[in-house]
This record gives structure tokens, sequence and C-alpha cells, in this order.
């Protein structure tokens, strides 16, 4: 009776796994296939929004990284040289920007600066008035960012009121000057 008890136990948990990894799987199998129809939105999105006046950004998809799209704001900076955008989709349903400043030919880079605790005050400060937040990655390459959850769908026009807001953030470059290299922004 006892070993009758065993065998039965064992045949209901192998039905039980049975059951649950084929599911698993195909949950699996739906988040990729939602992850590609969100990078493909985003790709045609971008294609078109890229172009519109007050954008004027090209972007491309990453070589090494397919679920990334990078772009490059050059025109109408007085403050930073451009603005490298990149565009993440996640697998865990956000599309990331991280949009970092390059000054002088390169990244701003915390460690790098004249007085960094100066500068990491004034990211806090950004962070606090801004509509996209500041932060630095974790090389100390600081960038502006913003995060989308699409649990109520692909935000199409959220996106555009974020790439018209970034030619903008070059204002912020002009006030981190003094802490980045001594400098004051031109008036």
């Amino acid at each position: 009776m006892k070993r009758t008890f065993i065998i039965a136990a064992f045949a209901l948990m192998a039905s039980v796994s049975a059951l649950v990894s084929p599911a698993s799987a195909k949950s699996a199998q739906n988040k990729e296939a939602d992850r590609i129809e969100t990078r493909d939105k985003l790709r045609r999105l971008l294609e078109v929004a890229g172009q519109e006046k007050g954008i004027n950004i090209p972007f491309r998809q990453s070589d090494k990284q397919p679920f990334n799209f990078i772009g490059v704001k050059r025109d109408g900076l007085t403050n930073a040289d451009l603005f490298e955008i990149v565009i993440s989709v996640s697998d865990q349903q956000t599309i990331h920007f991280r949009v970092y400043p390059h000054y002088k030919d390169g990244y701003i880079n915390v460690d790098k600066v004249k007085n960094s605790s100066g500068l990491m005050r004034l990211l806090l400060n950004f962070s606090d008035r801004n509509f996209l937040y500041w932060g630095a990655d974790d090389s100390g390459d600081i960038f502006a960012g913003y995060t989308f959850t699409l649990e109520s769908g692909f935000p199409a026009e959220a996106i555009k009121v974020v790439l018209y807001s970034i030619q903008p953030l070059d204002q912020f470059v002009g006030q981190m000057r003094p802490f980045v290299d001594g400098t004051s922004a031109p008036r």
C-alpha cells in the first residue's frame, strides 16, 4: 500500500511538471515576441519622429545589441558638442532612454571633472527639477534618462515628448561647466 502511494505521488509530480514546463516556455516565447514587437514599433516611430523639426536626430539599430537604438544630436547646441542617445527595449516591458552629453570631445565623467562632489550635487538637484532624471552609469559617465513601462501599451506620443526634450538639455550642460572644467556657459 505504501509503495503504491509513493509510485502514485511520483506519477502525479511528473505529470504536473510536464504541464508546468511548456507553460513557462510559452511565457518566455511570448515575452520575446512582445519585446520584438515593441522594438519594431519603436524603430518605425524613430524613423519618422527623428526627422521632425525640433528633434532632428537620425537613429539606427545598434550592431552590438539588437534591442538598442543609437542616435546623435548635433545641431542647435551651445554648450555640449553633441548628445549621444541610447534607447533600449528591455525584456521587462520597459523602454529606457539614456542621453549622454559630450563635452570637449568626450563623455562627462564624475571621476574626471574638476569638482565631482559639486557636479553630483547639481545632478541631484537637476533630477528634482527636470523632466528627465540625471545619473551616472557604471563607468561614471553622466546621462539624462527616462524610463517607460509598457503596461498601458506603446507610448508613442510620450516617446516623442522625450525626444523633443533632448535639445533643451544643453542649458544644463552649461550649468555643469564650472564643475567640469571651471569655465562658465556663454550667455
